[in-house]
């Protein structure tokens, strides 16, 4: 089993930023992937960042790209992201995710078999 846990989301600013963390524990060392979701009300939950577990090979949803940032800390227990120049539209509930296995699919939320409770990130024009 892994356990997952948000924290770091908030109210701000369009032009804004935050860092958002998950902090990762139980039997980590299996995993495969870690992702960022988000889910706005009355839509699909939505990838936003993933990384294999090595740290190796990162990916983003265009919405994001050269504006968000994932990474790890060293010890492999928590992942971060990285959010700038925030705009109205990236205001939802972020959800970090865990998958165990291989999988070439990493954009896709139904290859996660852990999720955190989820953070609100809110961004006013």
């Amino acid at each position: 089993q892994v356990q997952l846990v948000e924290s770091g989301g908030g109210m701000v600013q369009a032009g804004g930023s935050l860092r958002l963390s998950c902090a990762a524990s139980g039997r980590t060392s299996s995993m495969y992937a870690m992702g960022w979701f988000r889910q706005s009300p009355g839509k699909e939950r939505e990838f936003v960042a993933a990384m294999t577990w090595s740290g190796a090979n990162t990916y983003y949803a265009d919405s994001v790209k050269g504006r968000f940032t994932i990474s790890r800390d060293n010890a492999k227990t928590t992942v971060y992201l990285q959010m700038n120049s925030l705009k109205p539209e990236d205001t939802a509930v972020y959800f970090c995710a865990a998958g165990r296995h291989f999988t070439v699919q990493i954009t896709t939320r139904t290859v996660y078999d852990y999720w955190g409770q989820g953070t609100q990130v809110t961004v006013s024009s």
